[in-house]
């Protein structure tokens, strides 16, 4: 099963988080297979692949609760909607 979940980038105390897919057996900073996005807490800045993340999310790749508000936030799943209705 594929997560997308936070990968912990940065130096201490300064973290910053790559947003990836990632098989649900590797750990943290394991191997990933795709970077969706990225996330800096500290400037509360994000950035997103949109079509890849409504690729996997299609897939059935679930985000973990931090990814999942981060994506609310952004909008996602309003556009992952919009394709669902759009193709069927």
């Amino acid at each position: 099963m594929v997560k997308l979940r936070l990968k912990r980038c940065g130096r201490k105390q300064r973290a910053v988080y790559r947003i990836v897919a990632i098989d649900v057996r590797s750990r943290r900073e394991g191997r990933d297979l795709r970077k969706v996005g990225f996330y800096d807490p500290i400037k509360n800045k994000t950035h997103l692949n949109v079509p890849a993340i409504l690729f996997f999310l299609e897939k059935g790749a679930q985000p973990t609760g931090t990814v999942h508000d981060i994506f609310k936030k952004a909008g996602v799943f309003t556009e992952l909607r919009l394709n669902h209705t759009h193709f069927t």
